[in-house]
């Protein structure tokens, strides 16, 4: 979350936006780290790291995801789930609670056709099918799980959610091993 003087929040441990909830805490980002081949406009390289101003609170309700460093495509029709507070209907509302979604995934060279996303897909980037439910807009950055590892992060789609010829684009955390450890590792400026 964005304030107004700028700064970056991070919530962890809630189901709900509104409701009190014993694990939910708000966190203070000491640094905004975005990938150093990111730019306004490509869809390439799509990714940020947040550091957060003090070790968060680790419990049932907070835990971290393993990340998917082994660089293997995951198999198309692979059933992956992807949560977040992202826009829910046309009109823009945004649900109160966290929403789950399971996707399935798609070849790359499918949703690379000129039906679907016409060639834009690159290496770094995997697709899921898309067909009346989806990620939305709000849901940038929500992690992709497949298995019990992250592999991918939510970047970009159809402009309406839900297209079934505009399927869900996530970027490939794999692809991004290196930087991410050397940026998790201490080193600000990879």
């Amino acid at each position: 979350m964005w304030t107004d003087d700028d700064s970056v929040q991070v919530l962890l441990g809630a189901h709900s936006l509104s409701a009190p909830e014993p694990y939910k805490r708000w966190y203070d980002v000491q640094s905004v780290v975005p990938h150093p081949g990111s730019r306004p406009d490509s869809l390439e390289d799509d990714l940020i790291l947040f550091k957060l101003s003090q070790n968060a609170s680790l419990g049932p309700h907070v835990r971290p995801l393993p990340l998917q460093y082994e660089d293997k495509e995951v198999e198309p029709g692979t059933l992956c789930d992807v949560a977040g507070w992202g826009v829910v209907t046309h009109a823009g509302r945004r649900p109160d609670v966290l929403h789950q979604l399971r996707v399935s995934i798609m070849n790359r060279t499918t949703c690379n056709l000129r039906t679907y996303h016409d060639g834009v897909v690159t290496i770094n980037m995997m697709c899921a099918e898309s067909n009346r439910r989806d990620t939305c807009r709000g849901d940038s950055g929500s992690p992709l799980v497949c298995g019990d590892a992250v592999e991918g992060v939510v970047t970009w789609g159809s402009r309406v959610c839900g297209n079934g010829k505009k399927p869900g684009v996530y970027t490939r955390v794999s692809s991004y091993r290196m930087w991410i450890e050397n940026i998790t590792n201490g080193n600000m400026t990879s």
